[in-house]
């Protein structure tokens, strides 16, 4: 009989944790880790990826998808190293996820032994606030119990390395002694209430506000109801942040849509004419389109200390759950008299209608061949409303944002702080790994596909037959084009597009899909966009959507921001000569209609 391993007590403690699946990719330093799952496969399921970047992508998007602990392992060396990017996507989007990470046997640390390095330095940034190496068997059931209440407590990766010799090692009996710290799998949150003070002064504000917004992020996840109620007391408008659009209902009137770079006209109006503002569990980093510092009365909720008035300078920080904290502002407002708001809350609806008409005409403006934001359009209506929706990170998130009304209760997730290219597959796997009864949509990039999402349709080709539900929709903006850094160039360095930086390479995507037995589609003509997206969402196994998209369809950044890009952009795209001309002409119907919403903003101007 095999003997119990520190390697099954780590299994059992993972199980203990209410693990299902971990995520990852084998190798020698981890092999001992291996055999226990191996052992425990009838309780936890080992998900291999093709890359351990792709694994621990993996990881965050189970923890996004599910509200869990994702889990991630891999060998020393260069499996760990490839393991940075997804740990960073985890902190930096505040995200549970704990990696157990090998290593070379500890008589031969020290010694430059081959793929040694020195994990804990590698790691000590992305996991700051938990990183330790196993010296002993007997530390083992306490770093991982500390690692999983530290990743739920904190929302960050944790890391535990773990030798391969202690890997191996007979499982300790550990008995109540000097040195010896026996801990427990055991974490529940905790509930945190600002202060009733602080209360009575974020209601003081909210009362006397004559034209209110509400910053909404991924914070006010679990408090969707409250802030539409809120909403409604205050005749205010509604943005979020990228990270937060899955969490307002976008079809209610005074609801703006997405803020920033990538959002909306109306959003820019919201927050350029506000004179107070409640930030709710957002740490959106695009701070010029906040509204301009000493224009609006700030108040911000967040369950996190730490980022109250990081983005704009506050009156009143409530740190709290924002479920509880917005109720208890309900409240103390119901007492409360207040300004009329009819005009202001009109204003910001008339800005919603103006928004969507123009988004429509967006859409339908005529492309080369195929304009990317009818490709998202036409998905409005047919996505089910049980549906999964990952994004990778590129111009697909602009047409994600502005163009995509996701069904309530539908989740969306893509690397939102971090940024990172090649996440939809990966995300999108957890996703239907966590929830196979549920179609998944993934939206991606050529740019993307080709850094890690060919190579995960791999792992759906694999997997998809076990699903209860095998619609996997991928859907590739094939524009042979790094589209957002060609418009970034042009944007923020008013330089032309460097082609050998920008053109990707074609590649059949719709074709590779079918060598994998799954399906696959090509479309070049607009017309076919609807057809495409019901045969893929009625398709008895995963599918791929290959659109050849137009490139120069320009990701202008709302105005008054985008106006002061114009005159950079229409110079980089003149150096471009007849092959700029084409984005130059596109440039101008989106500035002109820009322009036309701006002019009606003049008349409504508060």
């Amino acid at each position: 009989m095999t003997q119990r391993t520190v390697s099954d007590l780590i299994a059992e403690r993972l199980q203990a944790w209410g693990v299902e699946r971990v995520f990852g990719y084998s190798g020698d330093g981890i092999n001992g880790f291996m055999g226990a799952l191996s052992r425990a496969e009838d309780k936890i399921e080992f998900v291999q990826a093709r890359h351990e970047e792709a694994a621990a992508f993996m990881a965050v998007g189970h923890g996004k998808y599910t509200g869990g602990v994702g889990v991630v392992t891999s060998t020393q060396g260069p499996g760990a190293v490839h393991l940075l990017n997804g740990l960073y996507d985890a902190k930096m989007d505040s995200v549970p996820v704990v990696a157990i990470i090998g290593q070379q046997s500890t008589t031969v640390l020290g010694s430059a032994y081959m793929q040694e390095i020195d994990l804990l330095t590698l790691f000590k940034d992305v996991a700051a606030q938990f990183a330790q190496l196993a010296s002993s068997p007997e530390q083992v059931p306490m770093l991982i119990d500390r690692a999983f209440r530290t990743a739920l407590e904190t929302r960050s990766p944790c890391v535990v390395i773990v030798p391969h010799d202690i890997q191996t090692a007979e499982a300790p009996e550990l008995k109540q002694e000097h040195g010896i710290v026996v801990t427990a799998p055991v974490w529940h949150p905790a509930r945190v209430m600002p202060r009733e003070e602080e209360l009575d002064a974020a209601a003081d504000i909210l009362a006397t506000g004559e034209r209110i917004a509400l910053f909404v992020g991924q914070g006010a996840r679990g408090a969707q109801e409250e802030v539409a109620a809120l909403a409604e007391k205050l005749d205010a408008g509604i943005t979020t942040s990228l990270l937060g659009k899955p969490y307002v209902d976008e079809t209610l009137p005074f609801s703006v849509g997405t803020m920033g770079h990538l959002g909306t006209t109306a959003s820019a109006f919201l927050l350029e004419n506000c004179d107070t503002l409640l930030i709710i569990g957002s740490n959106d980093p695009w701070t010029e389109f906040y509204p301009k510092p000493g224009t609006a009365k700030a108040v911000q909720i967040d369950i996190d200390g730490r980022k109250i008035a990081n983005r704009y300078p506050v009156e009143v920080g409530l740190v709290g759950d924002a479920a509880e904290t917005l109720t208890a502002l309900n409240q103390r407002l119901a007492s409360r008299n207040q300004p009329s708001r009819t005009q202001w809350r009109s204003d910001v609806e008339e800005q919603v209608r103006a928004w969507r008409r123009l988004s429509e005409e967006r859409a339908n403006v005529p492309a080369e061949p195929v304009n990317p934001e009818l490709v998202v359009r036409e998905l409005n209506g047919r996505l089910p409303d049980n549906a999964q929706v990952s994004i990778d990170v590129g111009s697909c998130v602009y047409w994600y944002v502005r163009q995509l009304i996701l069904p309530r209760g539908v989740p969306a997730h893509l690397s939102g702080t971090l940024a990172s290219m090649g996440c939809a597959i990966p995300y999108g796997l957890a996703a239907k790994l966590a929830h196979p009864d549920q179609p998944l949509v993934a939206l991606a990039g050529d740019g993307g596909m080709q850094m890690l999402g060919v190579a995960e349709l791999i792992t759906v080709a694999h997997r998809w037959r076990d699903w209860t539900d095998p619609r996997f929709v991928v859907c590739v903006f094939n524009n042979r084009d790094l589209a957002e850094v060609s418009w970034e160039q042009r944007e923020t360095e008013a330089e032309p597009r460097f082609t050998a930086s920008q053109e990707i390479p074609d590649f059949p995507y719709a074709a590779y899909a079918k060598l994998l037995g799954l399906a696959g589609i090509r479309v070049e003509d607009p017309a076919k966009l609807g057809d495409a997206w019901d045969y893929a969402l009625s398709a008895d196994r995963p599918a791929v959507i290959e659109v050849l998209t137009d490139p120069g369809i320009p990701l202008l950044p709302p105005f008054p921001a985008g106006a002061e890009k114009l005159e950079g952009m229409r110079s980089a795209l003149a150096q471009e000569g007849a092959e700029g001309e084409h984005a130059r002409q596109l440039l101008d119907i989106y500035a002109e209609g820009e322009s036309r919403l701006r002019d009606s903003q003049g008349k409504q101007q508060p």
